[in-house]
């Protein structure tokens, strides 16, 4: 049996020691966790087109961490000192890989940054930063409670998780339709969903590809995800 073709938005790097340039990345941490769910991980160059067509030749889709949105995308007047790594390009594929893979339903798991770019895609906003060292979510593992009945907390197969965390910012408004799937203790959204979606669609806040492949909790979210490409086909 074929491995289901997981497309995984790649993302821009300024210096890659190895390729001795400027490169499009993903972390392999994330490439193995999809490997190791039975897909088949294909980085996809962030580029301006027919993103919905070049979307339906994949089975599902990741949409990864990365810098930070630019503010203007959620109507932002302003530029919070602590927003990084910005590219208008990543801005403007990700947004429409987020909208068309729920336009065509096509299966999709978004992390960190992908879920805040689902988040906005749906006209939500977010806390561009939440308030420095004593209050972010940066080198931090900590639990996390999920709601019940969710595809969350199908997959994970627990209402609670020990969640591996990398951001400074947070939803702040919900976009259209989405519900909280996942909270940490301080409030901070940790799990999206989209109840009534074509497709299987859950989100989460943390790096779930940090402890993949020792907490099989996390590992399951990728499994999740590969089952419900395989059902696509």
């Amino acid at each position: 049996m074929t491995r289901p073709l997981i497309a995984v938005p790649a993302r821009f790097s300024a210096t890659t020691s190895a390729l001795r340039y400027a490169a499009e990345v993903n972390a392999r941490a994330l490439i193995e966790a999809v490997w190791r769910a039975g897909g088949e991980p294909a980085g996809i160059h962030p580029a301006a087109g027919d993103v919905a067509g070049r979307l339906t030749r994949f089975d599902g889709i990741l949409l990864p961490g990365g810098g930070d949105l630019a503010p203007h995308r959620y109507g932002a007047a302003d530029t919070h000192a602590a927003v990084y790594d910005v590219d208008d390009l990543q801005d403007t594929f990700d947004l429409e890989v987020a909208r068309r893979a729920l336009d065509l339903g096509i299966p999709l798991l978004a992390i960190c940054r992908g879920l805040q770019t689902m988040n906005v895609a749906l006209g939500g906003t977010l806390e561009q930063d939440m308030g420095g060292p004593e209050r972010e979510h940066r080198h931090l593992v900590h639990p996390v409670a999920v709601e019940r009945g969710t595809l969350l907390e199908r997959a994970l197969g627990a209402e609670k998780a020990e969640a591996s965390c990398y951001h400074h910012q947070r939803v702040e408004r919900l976009g259209s339709g989405l519900t909280i799937t996942a909270r940490a203790a301080d409030g901070t959204v940790e799990g999206l969903e989209l109840p009534g979606a074509q497709g299987w669609f859950t989100a989460v806040q943390w790096h779930p590809e940090d402890t993949a492949d020792r907490d099989p909790a996390q590992q399951a979210l990728f499994d999740a995800l590969v089952v419900a490409a395989r059902e696509r086909r």
